[in-house]
C-alpha cells in the first residue's frame, strides 16, 4: 500500500516484529467536533500507534439512534505492538480526555473512537468484537479506510471498496477544508519546508 506521500507501507496482520497493523474509527458530533477529533488521535499516536495515517475528514449524518446534529468523522490506520485490548483502554482514554459520557446508545458524543480491526483477529467477544460488528455497513468508516487504503480487507466481510459500493455513500461527504495532524512521533525529525 502507498499512503499519501508515496511511501510504502504493509495494511494487514503483522507488519513488524511483534506489531499488528490496526484500524480505528474516530467520530465526534459534540462541541469543537475537529479538536476533539484532533485530541483523539494525538492521545492513541502519543499512546503506542505507530507509522500513523490518517484520512480525511469526513462528515456525515448520523446513523441510528435518537436525532442529533452531524458527526465529523476519520480513520485512522497504523501499526502497534499493543494488545488488542490495551488499544481499546487506550481508545476509551481519549474518549474520557474529549470529556465523553455514556448516557444513550448511539447518542451525541464528544468523542467515539472505535477499533474496526485488529491486523487479522477475529473475537466476539462482548467488551470487545473484532472486526467491528457494524463496520461493514457503515459508509462513514468504509469511505475514509478506502481513501488510505484501496486494497484494504475487513476481516471476515471482504474487500472495503466492494462493501462501500453495496453500502453507498449517501450522507457522506468529504470536508477537503478540514484536516486532523498526524503528531510527530518520539525520535522522527520534524520536516521544515524550504524557504
Amino acid at each position: 500500500m502507498t499512503d499519501h506521500a508515496g511511501n510504502q507501507r504493509q495494511h494487514r496482520g503483522e507488519t513488524g516484529i511483534g506489531h499488528r497493523s490496526v484500524v480505528l474509527s474516530l467520530g465526534s458530533n459534540i462541541g469543537d467536533r475537529l479538536a476533539n477529533l484532533q485530541l483523539g488521535v494525538d492521545i492513541l499516536v502519543a499512546g503506542g500507534l505507530v507509522r500513523p495515517m490518517i484520512s480525511s475528514v469526513y462528515e456525515t449524518v448520523p446513523v441510528g439512534g435518537p436525532a442529533q446534529d452531524d458527526y465529523l468523522n476519520a480513520v485512522l490506520m497504523a501499526d502497534t505492538a499493543l494488545r488488542a485490548r490495551d488499544v481499546l483502554s487506550l481508545a476509551v482514554s481519549a474518549e474520557t480526555a474529549a470529556g465523553r459520557v455514556r448516557t444513550v446508545r448511539f447518542g451525541p458524543r464528544t468523542l467515539d473512537v472505535d477499533i474496526i480491526s485488529y491486523g487479522d483477529e477475529t473475537s466476539s467477544d462482548a467488551e470487545l468484537t473484532l472486526p467491528h460488528p457494524r463496520a461493514h455497513e457503515r459508509a462513514f468508516v468504509l469511505a475514509p479506510w478506502q481513501e488510505l487504503d484501496t486494497a484494504a480487507v475487513l476481516p471476515g466481510c471482504g474487500s472495503v471498496a466492494e462493501l462501500l459500493a453495496a453500502t453507498g455513500t449517501g450522507g457522506v461527504r468529504r470536508r477537503s477544508d478540514l484536516t486532523l495532524a498526524v503528531p510527530l512521533q518520539p525520535g522522527a525529525a520534524e520536516v521544515v519546508p524550504c524557504t
